[in-house]
This record gives C-alpha cells, structure tokens and sequence, in this order.
C-alpha cells in the first residue's frame, strides 16, 4: 500500500460542522458523515511487508432516512436505491501502484499502475440481524480487469457498542489475475526466483471480518476492525504469493467518524 497523507478537507469539514446540535434536524435537511480512516495491510496483494494508509471519506443520508450499518471495509459507495431491507448504487475503490522498484523480492517483475475501480453494490437484508452484499467493479487503468467482492455480516447492537462478524471472498477475471499474479518468462528469468506463471480469473481469496463499533455521541463513532484474507486459485498458486510472499494477508483498521446536519445540499 502508498503511503497517502490524509486531506485538509477532512479537517475543514469538520471545522466547519458548527450545525450539529442534539435537535431534531429539518425533514429536507441532509447528515453528513465525515471519516478519518487509517489502515494497516499487505504492501500489495499477496505480499508478506505491511503497508499504512491514512484517507478521508464521507458518506450523505437525508434526516429522515435513519442510520444504517456498514462494515467498515465495504468499499466507497452511495445508495441511490433505499428501502431499508433493500439498497443499491454506485461503488469504487482505488488501488496504490506496485512498483518492483518499492520491493526488492520484485525485481524484474512488471509494475502494476494505480488503478480506479468503478461499479455497483446490492446489499440486502434478509433478517434483522443478518446483512448480504455484492459488489461488481472493473477497473480504469492499472489492471483493467473486472473484480467483485461478496460479504455477509451479522451484526449486534450491545447499548453503544456495535460488534460485527461474517465470510468474505473476492473474484477477478484473468486481465486482473495476470496483472498482480502473473510472471512472464523473461520476468521469472530476470527475478531469479520464481518461475514463469499464467494465471487465470476466479476466486482470489476467501476470509473474515471483525469489527466493533462505540458511539460516543450522535456526532462521534471509533469503529476498530481486522480482515483476514486467504489466496486462494490461481493467486495462491502464484509464484509471487507461494515463494516471495505469503497467502495469508491480514489487514488491521481504524475510523473515526464524525456527523453533522446540514441543508446546504
């Protein structure tokens, strides 16, 4: 993972939330919610090296739309479809670029530029307590493949705690498996010590999520997380996963996450 500076946005923002008050906010008024995230994880896919991140994000729901729960590695998205049970709307990721030039065990492997990706989510609710998501990406730039993630969560209200638990797997097409997992002749030759490898699209990796979430205030929530990821295919097949990293990849998380009332939208 880049190393990324947090934005002066986050702090303006949050400077400039002197609406917040305990009153109930206007029927055509909007919550925003602003959040500081940082993240420990794998320098890149299947690496063994940690990397941090540090990077502000914020989520929008009209007053009278109550607050919903969302895992805290759901990717970037923005329900235009919201009925309660049932919700839907654009997602995004971006992914740092992997240079072997950061990487020493990379040398004579090709670079993987930043990518953006693009797509949608469904998240459906068949019981109180139990949360189904799917989100379909493809990429722009960097690895130009289409990539998804599944996720199921239960989750527990304990007074001002939240604690959440449930499955994870990831899938990408061959374009995706090739960019991060894949070795030519000519590479595995000038590496030294991994051998050429043609990777092919499915499930990446299968693993789990924990989280806990403490509200301090209707403003203010902490929510602390881990993720373990297990490679799994063709990436954990990968030379580059089996001999100079490791199908273990866990990733350790933080936000906090500050709200206020606005209608300036």
């Amino acid at each position: 993972m880049r190393h990324l500076k947090l934005s002066t946005t986050l702090a303006a923002l949050t400077l400039g939330a002197t609406a917040a008050s305990a009153q109930t906010p206007a029927p055509d008024s909007w919550i925003v919610t602003v959040k500081a995230n940082g993240v420990v994880g794998p320098a890149y896919p299947g690496s063994k090296d940690f990397g941090v991140i540090a990077y502000p994000s914020f989520s929008l729901r009209r007053a009278s739309t109550p607050a919903t729960f969302s895992a805290p590695d759901d990717n970037i998205s923005f329900a235009l479809f919201d009925q309660g049970w049932i919700k839907a709307g654009p997602s995004g990721r971006f992914i740092g670029q992997r240079k072997a030039a950061d990487h020493r065990e990379l040398t004579g492997i090709h670079d993987v530029d930043w990518t953006l990706e693009g797509g949608a989510f469904l998240e459906v609710w068949p019981m109180q307590n139990l949360r189904a998501r799917v989100d379909l990406r493809h990429a722009f730039n960097g690895h130009n493949g289409l990539v998804g993630d599944l996720a199921l969560d239960f989750v527990q209200p304990l007074g001002a705690w939240t604690v959440s638990v449930g499955p994870r797997a990831s899938f990408g097409d061959a374009s995706y498996a090739r960019a991060y997992y894949g070795v030519t002749a000519a590479e595995a030759l000038a590496n030294g010590r991994v051998t050429a490898f043609n990777p092919s699209g499915g499930i990446t990796s299968v693993g789990v999520t924990a989280a806990a979430s403490y509200t301090f205030s209707p403003q203010w929530t902490a929510t602390g997380y881990v993720r373990y990821d297990n490679l799994v295919g063709s990436a954990g097949r990968s030379p580059i996963v089996k001999t100079l990293g490791t199908e273990s990849q866990f990733t350790f998380g933080l936000k906090l996450a500050y709200s206020f009332t606005t209608s300036g939208f």
